[in-house]
């Protein structure tokens, strides 16, 4: 079965979570399937192949579950950019808009080195003013971001507009 179709097949959607209103996209059905979890990560780790990424970003908390494996198969470090209140170190901090609200995301001071090459990745995304303050934070701390990965695009937010820049986009599955 192609991947697209596999992972459309696999990705749950839960209406009203976390709040009325919100279409909430489940990964855990993709995750659970050891062959589809498997192609998933190799295409996403296949598209930034040849762009000599340094380190992978993931982001709170899904992200992390796909990060950590793309950064093994690209041989490159992970950092992670957490919510507020949830890393032990010097950190940097970005406010953003969530489709329902409005949070924080921080990072280590040190989780990045000026000039590394960054991929940052995430399960979905949507407004994308979760990604970009994640963009923010590399760029605050000196990386340069040569592209974002993500599971699921859901066209109807825009969120890729957020991401302009000459930034490239990847998106395994793209929704309207």
């Amino acid at each position: 079965m192609e991947l697209r179709v596999a992972l459309i097949s696999k990705l749950r959607e839960i209406p009203d979570f976390p709040t009325p209103g919100v279409m909430f996209y489940d990964i855990t059905p993709v995750l659970q399937d050891a062959g589809l979890f498997s192609d998933s990560i190799d295409a996403m780790a296949d598209a930034f192949r040849a762009e000599h990424v340094q380190k992978v970003v993931g982001i709170d908390a899904r992200g992390f579950l796909l990060a950590g494996p793309v950064a093994y198969l690209l041989k490159s470090g992970l950092a992670i950019v957490r919510k507020k209140g949830k890393l032990p170190s010097e950190i940097i901090r970005e406010h953003h808009e969530l489709e329902y609200g409005r949070s924080s995301l921080e990072m280590h001071t040190d989780a990045i080195q000026k000039g590394e090459r960054v991929v940052i990745v995430d399960d979905v995304l949507a407004t994308g003013g979760t990604a970009r303050a994640a963009l923010r934070l590399v760029e605050n701390l000196g990386g340069v971001v040569v592209g974002l990965g993500f599971l699921l695009e859901l066209e109807k937010f825009d969120g890729r507009k957020k991401l302009a820049g000459g930034h490239t986009i990847f998106s395994l599955l793209r929704r309207c």
